[in-house]
């Protein structure tokens, strides 16, 4: 029996909403996903979608700090990483992603995911002063729950 071997990418997501925006687009599992299998057959045509479908799976997802875990094979890695950096916009806001850390298991980009989710989430904290909200301190505590309870 073959072991199936993964990677884990932690990227961060650049978003820049235009002024006015009334309908800027949340991040979910379901988005992301759709925006790197978008870039992977624009970029690596139906066969290079085809090869990636079997492993490519978001794991982690948080909307406040824009932090997200994105698993892979170990053989699709590259090819993915680089179709992520191909991907322009999410809905029609543009938007960019930045590795932040390449990982062969899953308990150490956890670890990369939580310090970067904790260090971002004080950032916040800070930029928005009082009017930060309880619902936004109890979302974040669940962000982080779920991300301790990550597992392959």
């Amino acid at each position: 029996m073959v072991h199936f071997k993964n990677r884990y990418m932690v990227m961060e997501v650049f978003m820049v909403a235009g002024r006015g925006e009334c309908d800027p687009v949340i991040l979910t599992q379901f988005n992301i996903t759709k925006v790197i299998k978008d870039s992977i057959q624009l970029n690596f045509g139906e066969c290079g979608l085809a090869a990636s479908l079997g492993s490519l799976q978001v794991k982690y997802v948080n909307p406040v700090t824009k932090i997200c875990i994105i698993r892979v094979s170990r053989e699709d890695h590259q090819k993915v990483w680089a179709a992520i950096t191909m991907v322009r916009s999410i809905g029609k806001i543009p938007a960019s992603f930045n590795l932040l850390d390449v990982s062969g298991t899953i308990r150490a980009c956890k670890k990369a995911a939580l310090e970067c989710d904790e260090a971002k989430f004080e950032q916040h904290k800070l930029a928005a002063g009082d009017r930060i909200t309880p619902e936004i301190i109890q979302s974040m505590q669940s962000c982080f729950e779920q991300i301790r309870r990550l597992e392959s």
